[in-house]
């Protein structure tokens, strides 16, 4: 594999004994679907401990093209949606991030209409919507989808979408955030069974709890909604990012290092430590919100990902790294995306020894891992190639950074912090020759 001449990539040493204290920031699967969540208020609104990711700017963007004023200042977003009148969302947005579909309900439900087009994201497998515009039509919502926009109508002279029981024939976490914000400013009450239980879910009823609507039951697999007027201001803090937090547990216990995270809930990381104790390492609650992992010798265990409070699918690829270098064989089952192996054939190029067949993976341990170049294809698979790097032999180069970025606040600030011995390369801005070269072309 070449390293392209303008690409940035990450270079990281490995074999480097890790130490210190990681701060985990705002998680970045709440904070899209709060941000969608704040064009409910018919006021101003503040998020806090909102993560510095290229998919936060994104969706500021998105929110920016409906009309919305939005204003940051470091981990801080005030939102301004009192005058909301664009209803149609800018189709070369929406297609680079499947979260932002997340706004169909907020403008549904707050201007009676609504045109999104179908999302984008990471090539990770087919995450249809047809249980979002499921549960938007049977509130009475009218939805087509034609050249590529989904086209969200309230029929005849209805003003409100109506409440209605629905039932999920999957537990979707984009299909349950979507009809429970449609739900909040609906006529009647909205049952959601078979309800998505992720943590984020629970954030998202909690922010818009503050702002005045009447949610009970997130987390659980019913959740109701009683439909209010008019929701209005808040100042609302994100919850720690439970997948970071788990890949920076990975990163200790792949290079046996004693590490501590600061803040986690270690609630909403259940099925991660019991998968990491069940291999070999030791988690020790500090205090409500840290958390210390006590590294050990690393034996093979199965992983068969499941929606919460099942083994959680974002952490697949990163402990597949960790499984690599863990003592006998182990079987990893992926249930719930169709295409999140891609990263299996970076791990063998660092010398891995996994098969797979379809949705499945026989990993067999190995006693090292060897730097090489390789290539990010989603994003959990940029930070499972990130913490194989941290224990692989020489040098590991990553390119297909603009993944990492998407879902990792200073990633590599953070491991360098703990003693990692990493950094970023952008070659033409890094390269004195390159950069003259770049400066002479524009002069002449």
């Amino acid at each position: 594999m070449l390293i392209s001449d303008n690409q940035p990539y990450l270079e990281i040493k490995g074999r480097t004994s890790l130490s210190g204290e990681v701060t985990i920031s705002g998680a970045k699967n709440s904070a899209l679907a709060i941000m969608a969540g704040a064009l409910l208020c018919s006021d101003e609104c503040r998020i806090t401990n909102v993560p510095s990711l290229a998919d936060i700017a994104r969706m500021g963007k998105i929110l920016s093209a409906l009309g919305i004023k939005i204003t940051q200042q470091g981990n801080v977003l005030d939102i301004d949606a009192r005058h909301l009148v664009q209803s149609h969302a800018p189709y070369d947005l929406v297609s680079q991030m499947r979260a932002s579909f997340f706004v169909i309900g907020p403008l549904l439900t707050r201007l009676g209409e609504a045109k999104v087009p179908l999302p984008g994201g990471c090539a990770i497998g087919e995450r249809p919507v047809d249980l979002h515009v499921r549960g938007l039509q049977a509130m009475g919502a009218e939805v087509y989808i034609e050249h590529g926009i989904v086209h969200a109508n309230l029929k005849g002279s209805r003003k409100r979408l109506t409440g209605a029981k629905i039932y999920l024939d999957y537990p979707s976490v984009g299909a349950t955030e979507t009809i429970m914000m449609a739900a909040t400013l609906a006529e009647g009450v909205t049952i959601i069974e078979n309800a998505a239980k992720e943590p984020e879910v629970s954030d998202l009823a909690n922010f818009c709890n503050s702002m005045g609507a009447k949610i009970s039951g997130a987390g659980t697999d019913t959740i109701i909604i009683e439909g209010v007027e008019r929701l209005g201001t808040t100042d609302y803090p994100i919850i720690p990012d439970r997948i970071e937090a788990g890949t920076f547990l990975i990163a200790g216990a792949i290079t046996y290092s004693e590490i501590s995270l600061y803040p986690v809930l270690p609630d909403h990381l259940v099925p991660v430590i019991a998968k990491l104790q069940e291999i070999g390492a030791k988690i020790i609650v500090e205090e409500p919100r840290r958390l210390r992992i006590i590294p050990g010798e690393l034996k093979a265990a199965d992983i068969e990902t499941l929606p919460h409070p099942g083994f959680p699918t974002d952490m697949q690829a990163q402990f597949m790294a960790l499984l690599t270098l863990s003592e006998g064989s182990c079987v990893v089952t992926e249930t719930v995306f169709e295409n999140r192996l891609r990263h299996v054939a970076e791990l063998k190029r660092m010398g891995a020894d996994i098969k797979v067949k379809g949705n499945v993976a026989l990993v067999q341990g190995v006693p090292f891992l060897s730097g090489a170049p390789v290539m990010a294809t989603d994003l959990r698979a940029s930070a499972a190639l990130v913490v194989a790097g941290l224990a692989a032999q020489g040098t590991t180069i990553i390119q297909g950074l603009h993944h990492l970025d998407r879902g990792y606040d200073n990633i590599e600030a953070k491991l360098q912090r703990l003693g990692a011995s990493l950094r970023r390369v952008t070659p033409l801005a890094d390269d004195p020759f390159l950069n003259l070269s770049k400066k002479t072309e524009v002069m002449s």
